[in-house]
């Protein structure tokens, strides 16, 4: 007798339960997109208002008349305000002022940030409480910092001048805001003194993660203290650095109110910047127009500025 062998039941692939299990995974990737794109709308409503809106705004500014007293003189202006701008008498001195004014304070604050970072970061007693002091000039607000230091810098009554009597560093007390060849070097100390403990928190936490072993291994094969700072620490705090500079870059160029505080661009606009000198074509002459166009064009070049660096330094990396 045959004996047969029972045959197998052929089984269809399951694939509406593959599907089935497939479903409630894309489902809940699209409801967790759904969800992140509700927690970015809050932020995305908030760029729109307070950064994109007022940008477009000024920019549409700068190509119409527009007054703010004199509603009759809005109308378009194309590139009038511009050349308005150029052609003003003060307007290249000014641009200069920005450039000296913005390069010294961050080069002076970088300088002293890397200094006092550095001296804090070492085993000192009591190097909490000195990490705390130097953090006041940066939380002081600038209109207090600004006054305090007019007063101070007084020529009749400034401890300043009293003290460098004193020390006979000079012969009679001098006018440091109120000189040509000194205010606008004089400001700028004062930005210095009042921006660089920022830089000194920052530098300070980026030297937490400098390697402490390559430190000592470079002291063990007879590197000095020169060439290790130079070699190791300093590469080590590039990025957080190029940060610093570029933010406060920035922030200084675009500063107005410490140097209007102090000087209010004075004396003989040796101290007045592009700043204070949009302030002065909004406020003081309601040139919303002309205000618009060179606060677009300070836009202009700082991104030109920004793009020219980052196309250099994408070639450096390519090289």
């Amino acid at each position: 007798m045959e004996t047969r062998i029972p045959e197998k039941p052929v089984t269809e692939p399951a694939t509406s339960n593959v599907s089935e299990t497939k479903r409630p995974y894309y489902g809940r990737e699209r409801k967790t997109r759904l969800q992140a794109n509700l927690f970015v709308l809050p932020a995305l409503f908030f760029f729109v208002l307070l950064i994109a809106y007022p940008l477009l705004t000024v920019v549409w500014d700068s190509f119409h008349f527009k007054n703010l007293v004199n509603k009759a003189l809005h109308s378009f202006a194309g590139l009038d305000n511009y050349k308005e701008v150029i052609h003003n008498e003060n307007f290249w001195s000014s641009l200069r002022h920005t450039a000296i004014w913005t390069v010294l304070s961050v080069a002076g604050e970088f300088f002293l940030g890397i200094i006092s970072a550095v001296a804090l970061n070492q085993p000192l007693k009591g190097r909490a409480i000195f990490r705390g002091i130097i953090i006041i000039p940066w939380v002081v607000p600038i209109v207090v910092a600004g006054l305090t230091w007019q007063w101070m810098l007084a020529p009749d009554f400034g401890i300043i001048n009293i003290w460098l009597v004193k020390l006979g560093l000079i012969d009679k007390p001098y006018y440091w805001l109120g000189e040509v060849q000194t205010a606008l070097l004089t400001v700028t100390f004062v930005n210095i003194w009042r921006s660089f403990p920022f830089y000194t928190i920052s530098l300070l936490a980026g030297l937490q993660g400098v390697s402490k072993e390559m430190i000592e291994a470079a002291a063990i094969d007879g590197a000095g203290v020169t060439v290790r700072f130079f070699k190791i620490v300093l590469p080590q705090l590039k990025n957080v650095s190029v940060v610093l500079i570029f933010v406060h870059i920035i922030w200084t160029a675009i500063n107005f109110d410490f140097i209007w505080v102090m000087t209010e661009g004075g004396p003989f606009n040796t101290t007045e910047t592009l700043p204070i000198m949009i302030y002065r074509y909004a406020m003081k002459e309601y040139d919303v127009g002309a205000a618009s166009a060179l606060a677009s064009m300070m836009l202009g070049f700082m991104m030109v500025g920004f793009l020219l660096v980052y196309i250099r330094s994408a070639n450096k990396n390519k090289a």
